[in-house]
C-alpha cells in the first residue's frame, strides 16, 4: 500500500489558543490511564514478592535498567518514524502522525495538556497487554511499560518552563534521568532530524553521532522512493519551543 506524504505547508499566522476543553482530560481518558497505572503497579508489586535472593534482586535491577534503556531507544525510533513517514490517512497510526505534525507546528501546546489526556492511549495498551511472568521478566515488562507510557509526559516536561515543573523533575532532567528541555530543544530546530528519544535521551548521542536514522532514511528511499519529511523540513518552522 502506497503511503501518502502530502502535508500542508506550515502557516506563519499566529496560532490561536486551542479550546481549553480539548486540553482537559475526559473520564474515559482518566479511566484508561488509571487502568494502565494499576497494571504496572500490580506487576511491580508481584515482581517484588517473587524476589527471593540477592541474585534475584540483581536480576530484577538489571532487567529494569535494560528496560529503561530500551524504552528510550524505542521512543526515539517511533518518534523518528512518525515524524517522517505516513499521513493522517495512514491506517492505525494516522492520528499519531497528525498529532506529531501538529506538535511541530505548535510545540508548546503539549505542556498544557492534562496528564491523562496525554497518557491514556499508551496506558490503555499497557492495561491490556502487560504480561504475567517471573520476577526479572516482570521487572523488565513493568519498567518498559511505565517508561514508554510516561515518555509522553517526559516529552511534555521537556517543553515546560522550569518554574512550572513538578518538584524534583528539573533535578532528574539535569541528572540525565529524564530528557531535558535544552536537550530536546535541538529536535525543534532545522533540519528537525536529531534528538528523537523522549525518556532519558541516553541513546541520542549514539543514534545521532553515527547517523543511524539518516542511514535508514537512505535505505528506505532507495528501496521505495519515499523521502522522509525531514529532508524537506518538518512543519515546525514558524514556532519553536
Amino acid at each position: 500500500m502506497a503511503i501518502s506524504l502530502k502535508i500542508e505547508a506550515p502557516s506563519c499566522q499566529p496560532h490561536a489558543d486551542p479550546d481549553d476543553a480539548k486540553l482537559r482530560s475526559t473520564w474515559p481518558q482518566r479511566a484508561w490511564t488509571l487502568a494502565g497505572s494499576t497494571a504496572i503497579l500490580s506487576s511491580l508489586i508481584t515482581c517484588l514478592r517473587l524476589v527471593g535472593s540477592v541474585t534475584d534482586l540483581l536480576a530484577v535491577a538489571m532487567a529494569a535498567f535494560t528496560a529503561y534503556s530500551l524504552a528510550d531507544l524505542t521512543t526515539g525510533v517511533y518518534h523518528w518514524l512518525i515524524d517522517n513517514y505516513g499521513s493522517e490517512a495512514t491506517p492505525v497510526l494516522g492520528v499519531q502522525v497528525a498529532n506529531f505534525l501538529d506538535h511541530h507546528r505548535h510545540p508548546s501546546t503539549i505542556a498544557r495538556l492534562d496528564p491523562c489526556n496525554n497518557l491514556h492511549v499508551l496506558a490503555g495498551v499497557v492495561a491490556v497487554a502487560l504480561p504475567a511472568a517471573g520476577a526479572a521478566a516482570r521487572a523488565f515488562a513493568c519498567t518498559f511499560a511505565a517508561c514508554v507510557v510516561l515518555s509522553v509526559q517526559f516529552h511534555a516536561w521537556a517543553h515546560e518552563r522550569p518554574s512550572r515543573l513538578p518538584p524534583g523533575v528539573e533535578f532528574l532532567q539535569a541528572a540525565g534521568v529524564l530528557v531535558s528541555r535544552s536537550q530536546h530543544a535541538w529536535h525543534h530546530r532545522p533540519p528537525y532530524n536529531t534528538n528523537y528519544c523522549t525518556v532519558s535521551g541516553m541513546w541520542i548521542g549514539v543514534l545521532d553521532r553515527y547517523g543511524v536514522f539518516q542511514a535508514l532514511e537512505k535505505v528506505i528511499y532507495q528501496g521505495t522512493g519515499v523521502k522522509p519529511r525531514s529532508w524537506g523540513g518538518l512543519d515546525g518552522t514558524c514556532r519553536r519551543s
